[in-house]
């Protein structure tokens, strides 16, 4: 699992630039925002935590459609279905280091892009913590997403339809906890913690949902 999972994290730093390209795209979003809705600081305060969530689920989904690719191209995907490891756990293995070439850098860069929205620092603390602890449910979700599509040869732009509604739940309660924390009335907790329960709902389901298509797809 070690050997898989640097494996997969250098395959994915190499392909299409990995982590650099969606944390450009993830930049380009928010940069593009006050052009658009003009240059009112208070507007951009209240509407960061919400531009920032919507980048970076944007960017995310960069790179889904590659989650298997590879394996299928090259033949490795049906040692993968023979090997005596569950091929539930291979999968929730690449969902992680996959996460980690491409989700965790845009936790980190969010901070920096707060700032550019104008949001106060405990507005950029929730987000940077709601976007840890939901943009791996993204992943995981994906990972089904690009298991139906596997076989197709151009199936990124089905793989984001696939997935984009799924992730819509995370979207709300991430947005919703990260406005609960600078908001007096609305406690941060519950929707953080329905965030969590989702990123642990899909961590059993997204990686058992893939590895059935993977199997579908190799009959």
């Amino acid at each position: 699992m070690t050997s898989l999972f640097l494996r997969d994290l250098k395959l994915a730093m190499r392909a299409g630039g990995g982590a650099l390209i969606g944390v450009l795209f993830f930049m380009t979003v928010v940069a593009v925002v006050p052009f658009a809705v003009g240059p009112d600081l208070n507007l951009l305060s209240r509407i960061g935590p919400a531009i920032l969530w919507i980048g970076a689920l944007l960017a995310s989904l960069l790179g889904l459609d590659r989650l298997f690719q590879a394996e299928r191209e090259d033949g490795s995907l049906d040692l993968m279905l023979m090997q005596e490891t569950p091929l539930v756990l291979t999968v929730l293995m690449k969902c992680l280091a996959h996460w980690t070439a491409t989700g965790l850098p845009l936790v980190i860069a969010s901070p920096l892009l707060g700032l550019f929205m104008n949001m106060k620092e405990l507005a950029i603390g929730a987000t940077m913590l709601t976007l840890l602890a939901g943009t791996p449910a993204i992943t995981l979700i994906g990972a089904a997403g690009a298991a139906v599509a596997v076989t197709l040869p151009r199936g990124g732009l089905l793989v984001s339809i696939l997935v984009l509604p799924l992730t819509v739940p995370v979207l709300i309660f991430g947005v919703s906890a990260a406005y609960a924390a600078v908001e007096d009335p609305a406690p941060f907790l519950p929707p953080f913690l329905i965030l969590i329960a989702i990123t642990l709902f899909f961590a059993v389901i997204g990686p058992l949902s893939a590895a059935l298509a993977l199997r579908a797809a190799s009959d």
